[in-house]
């Protein structure tokens, strides 16, 4: 008799169906192309967007037949402080605060939406889907980099006033500087317009920032550090990912009642 091989679990794929929505990570070309693809239309107009942090990440796109690609980001699983050096965010913000943390750390980078209205059922596939991994993984923290679109300061010192105001970070964790384009987020401003989709995410969820932001010109971008403790996480929020992650995987759910 033949001897049985073993394959083990690919832990770092996922993929969900809901609807006419399917939702894909991993580090296959079924989960790269579309996320590259959708990403080279958003931050580069049409040229290739892949860089040397690619290679260590999975990527992630939320999608439809008609559509195509609708979001799309990327995420790297950080197990150690030598990944807290070299991810993306490693190489803007000093991480050392988050080197004695337990547990492993998730960063998500290039979250992105295709053109038109926002479209709130890929947004919350793609955190269910994220979810996933958080759970299978043993996630503590999430970490990136959430943009504002044009990298002038002033440009939004309405929303970064508001952000220090009712959102700093703990101090213990917050990270340090790093890059030479780094700003302090102003004490005062207007009221704030806008706050990109993203970033109106984390903070719906507990979310926080750091202290300062950091200016990138090569993507006409200024962005600040964002965390995310999933212990934190009301309770509430956490149960509808999940039940709509289950769902993606087996029945339909008004996803009305499970909006994260």
């Amino acid at each position: 008799m033949a001897a049985t091989r073993t394959v083990a679990a690919d832990t770092t794929s996922v993929s969900l169906a809901f609807g006419a929505y399917s939702a894909r990570i991993g580090q296959a070309a079924c989960s790269r192309d579309p996320a590259l693809a959708l990403r080279a239309r958003v931050f580069r107009q049409g040229a290739c967007d892949a860089d040397r942090f690619d290679a260590d990440c999975l990527h992630g796109s939320v999608s439809t037949a008609s559509d195509g690609a609708r979001i799309a980001f990327r995420a790297r699983l950080i197990r150690s402080p030598d990944d807290l050096r070299t991810c993306y965010t490693g190489q803007h913000y000093d991480l050392a605060p988050l080197a004695g943390l337990s547990g492993a750390i998730l960063e998500l980078g290039r979250f992105c939406q295709a053109d038109g209205p926002s479209d709130v059922t890929a947004l919350r596939l793609a955190w269910a889907a994220l979810g996933v991994l958080v759970d299978r993984h043993g996630i503590r923290l999430m970490i990136g980099c959430s943009s504002f679109s044009g990298h002038i300061p002033d440009r939004h010192r309405a929303e970064l006033a508001w952000l220090r105001t009712h959102h700093l970070g703990p101090a213990h964790l917050r990270p340090n500087r790093l890059s030479p384009r780094s700003i302090d987020l102003p004490k005062t401003g207007p009221a704030p317009a806008h706050l990109p989709q993203l970033l109106r995410s984390y903070l719906n969820m507990g979310g926080w920032v750091s202290d300062h932001a950091v200016q990138d010109p090569d993507l006409d971008t200024l962005h600040v550090f964002t965390g995310l403790a999933i212990d934190t996480m009301p309770e509430a929020r956490k149960a509808r990912l999940r039940a709509l992650a289950r769902a993606a995987q087996t029945t339909p759910l008004d996803l009305v009642r499970t909006a994260p």
